[in-house]
């Protein structure tokens, strides 16, 4: 189940300093704020699944041990493994093969059909809990919260995005986005989390705070997908693939645009790109061409017209967002925190969006959004295009990010989260900065 469910669609309304009323059309939470008998109804079914799980996973308990040697990856972001959780299964397979891998990966789809295999795939997740030594995750997983997890067992937190930036979890609560008081009532969202890992010790106290756990149980380690910019061979293979796949490209700066996702949990809200597509293709081609890469979450809100399409393209899945981020000679996001991994690159970074006062309304932020991205911030298309002509590109700025949200800058963070997951000595400088004369050039 995730954290929030649809009952049709709602209108907020919220009226800033300046007087200004703005609207945010968003998927009403399962359990909004619509009094507290109706919240209660709307609730049942997650109640009544939160019982059957705490049932059956004490079933489990008594009949199965815990395996020491088993170590169970499980996701609703995707059917299959990817990201964070496929670089430290990559690497804990090659230095541990005697261990058992298991795998529970099921995007929820919110269809009855797709609601009924989604609950047989939480109980097979509530078998692999109970009889897991590590149950490692990447994002929102609902079999973890309801139950407590038993002596043997760790849960592991991965979380999917870099650094800190979005508020996400506990941070909130209160907010359109973010969980009712209702709901936290009956599934402690963000709990049992054993062990987290962050990419520096700056963002520990915004993890602490979302997941409502003590600050010594999160680890500064590094994001391992963030692994893959450090490897040449990699990075030869996908420009490789890429240009086999786009010939016409060649020899082209590439413009990779990544907004962030619009909605509430697996919802997407209506998205327009901002982008005048066509004003940059009159401006920018043919030295330039544009990718673009929406959230897993978002399919839909960008129209390329034929007369485009020489110039821009809609990477759906033949490229995962890390290949995109190599690939690419700049990038345009809005508040996606791919911009943290892209710092890693030192390239230029341009921030694009329309809707900074109504997503601060609807979500908000850790930091001062406009004091800490480490790139210009623009509305009108006309004045990105100006900036990408001009080429006053402020990467010093891009390395000083880079150094503040990254502890290492090595390549090795999978490496280094394996050895503390399963159970080697770290050198004492766990949680000192890796200053080399790498994070003072500003590029990998």
């Amino acid at each position: 189940m995730p954290e929030t469910n649809s009952a049709g669609r709602i209108c907020i309304q919220f009226r800033k300093a300046t007087g200004k009323v703005y609207t945010i059309n968003a998927k009403q939470p399962l359990l909004g704020k619509v009094g507290p008998n109706m919240s209660r109804i709307r609730l049942m079914p997650t109640i009544f699944v939160k019982y059957i799980m705490k049932s059956i996973y004490l079933i489990i308990c008594l009949f199965f041990k815990v395996n020491t040697h088993k170590i169970t990856f499980a996701s609703y972001r995707a059917d299959k493994l990817k990201d964070n959780l496929y670089f430290v299964w990559e690497e804990m397979q090659a230095q541990y093969p005697d261990y058992q891998y298991h795998f529970v990966f099921k995007k929820f789809h919110s269809s009855l059909k797709g609601k009924i295999h989604y609950f047989f795939h939480l109980l097979r997740a509530i078998y692999e809990l109970a009889t897991s030594r590590l149950f490692i995750i990447d994002d929102y997983y609902f079999p973890v919260y309801v139950v407590k997890p038993r002596k043997g067992t760790e849960v592991i937190q991965l979380w999917h995005a870099s650094g800190a930036l979005k508020k996400f979890g506990l941070s909130t609560v209160g907010k359109p986005f973010g969980p009712s008081e209702t709901y936290l009532k009956h599934v402690k969202i963000h709990s049992n989390y054993a062990r987290v890992y962050v990419s520096s010790a700056e963002v520990i106290p915004y993890y602490s705070e979302a997941f409502g756990m003590p600050a010594r149980q999160i680890y500064p380690l590094g994001v391992p997908r963030t692994d893959y910019f450090f490897s040449v061979e990699k990075k030869e293979q996908v420009r490789k693939k890429f240009m086999e796949q786009y010939p016409e490209l060649m020899g082209k700066r590439l413009i990779l645009f990544a907004p962030t996702f619009r909605g509430k949990s697996h919802y997407q809200q209506v998205f327009e790109c901002p982008l005048d597509i066509r004003m940059m293709k009159e401006e920018l081609a043919p030295g330039y061409a544009l990718l673009i890469h929406l959230h897993p979450y978002m399919q839909n809100g960008v129209i390329i017209e034929d007369e485009e399409k020489s110039f821009a393209f809609h990477l759906k899945d033949t490229f995962t967002i890390q290949e995109l981020l190599l690939l690419s000679d700049m990038l345009i996001t809005d508040y996606s925190t791919v911009f943290f991994d892209y710092s890693l690159l030192g390239r230029p970074i341009a921030f694009f969006a329309n809707d900074l006062e109504q997503y601060i309304g609807e979500r908000d932020f850790y930091y001062d959004y406009l004091d800490m991205i480490p790139g210009p911030f623009f509305t009108k298309t006309e004045q990105l295009i100006d900036w990408i002509i001009k080429g006053a590109y402020d990467l010093k700025k891009v390395a000083a990010f880079r150094n503040r949200f990254f502890e290492h800058i090595d390549g090795k963070a999978t490496k280094r989260i394996v050895r503390h997951l399963l159970g080697e000595e770290l050198e004492s400088s766990t949680h000192i900065r890796n200053y080399t004369s790498d994070r003072e050039k500003g590029a990998i």
